[in-house]
């Protein structure tokens, strides 16, 4: 309790790693990086198949990196080693393993962090937490017969399975082009193209779907699920019904409300926070970085270029 670190990093993914990494080069001397997981990286580690592609300009958007950490297209594993070398780094302190319950600032301007491990104190706090920890989930109720065959990621699906995917964006068409290797695969969204999902993504789920390696439900709106004999049957608002093993939803992450509000940070009507152009929360001395700041997504390389940002204004307030 007595060490104050000069800054505390919230989360391990790209925004919390490339913080660290800038932080240090920007000579700061007592940085803390802390992740609930047991590694950095758990977005790309558990979301992401094996050698998927991972591209700098994500979804077209051209970004030019504007700091010290480079990011380049690569593969899963490529960015992982990469990260893993970054943080290597003199002078981080990593903590795993631990989550931050709250973030509050005292009378004094010190950040002070309760977690599972204890508390820790800083003079600035970066929030770089991910939206994908928390899915979203359908309105409709779930059986409790049929919870086990009801995911919410890929993990489950054991093969040989006649499986339905819910959803529209990239995780939706990689989880379902993925899956047909080994099951029967039907992708069901409720609109009439793939708007949200980036441009390789929406040609290979085309190709899949004329070579007949899958199927996708186009403008197809799930209205509620039941057991089936063990099975789950969907019932679809055009009114027929379909029986499979097991669904899948990919309907995207939720801002985590119950913790921004632990930190005191001043949020909008739809429960996103609120920030400046320096990322800088309501409390001043608190910013966020990565996902968190993304409404409808957003790359690597602007989550890396947020650090960059947000460390050149601390430098600016510190003189």
């Amino acid at each position: 309790m007595n060490n104050i670190y000069d800054i505390a990093i919230v989360g391990g993914g790209p925004g919390g790693i490339a913080s660290a990494v800038e932080a240090s080069i920007f000579g700061l001397e007592k940085i803390l990086f802390i992740e609930k997981g047991d590694n950095h990286s758990q977005t790309i580690r558990q979301y992401y198949k094996d050698s998927k592609r991972v591209d700098k300009d994500w979804k077209g958007q051209e970004v030019t990196i504007k700091g010290n950490v480079e990011f380049f297209d690569g593969t899963k594993e490529s960015t992982l080693d990469y990260f893993e070398v970054l943080l290597d780094g003199d002078g981080i302190d990593a903590l795993f393993n631990t989550e931050v319950y709250s973030v509050a600032k005292g009378d004094d301007g010190v950040f002070l962090m309760s977690t599972n491990n204890g508390e820790y104190k800083a003079k600035n706090v970066i929030i770089s937490i991910g939206r994908m920890g928390k899915p979203n989930k359908p309105s409709y109720k779930i059986p409790g017969t049929i919870k086990q065959f009801v995911n919410f990621t890929p993990s489950e699906c054991r093969g040989n399975e006649k499986v339905l995917i819910v959803g529209g964006g990239d995780s939706a068409i990689e989880y379902a082009c993925h899956l047909s290797k080994d099951n029967n695969i039907t992708l069901s969204y409720r609109r009439d193209t793939f708007a949200k999902a980036n441009d390789i993504n929406r040609d290979m789920i085309v190709q899949y779907d004329q070579e007949e390696k899958l199927r996708v439900r186009y403008n197809a709106d799930v209205e509620s699920i039941e057991n089936d004999e063990g099975k789950i049957k969907v019932n679809y608002s055009h009114g027929y019904g379909v029986t499979y093993d097991r669904i899948l939803y990919a309907l995207g992450g939720t801002t985590p409300v119950d913790f921004l509000k632990n930190c005191n940070i001043e949020l909008d009507e739809n429960g996103e926070p609120l920030f400046n152009d320096k990322f800088e929360t309501s409390v001043k001395g608190l910013y966020m970085a990565g996902d968190i700041v993304f409404k409808s997504g957003g790359s690597i390389a602007m989550a890396i270029n947020h650090a960059y940002d947000i460390l050149r204004d601390i430098m600016k307030e510190k003189g």
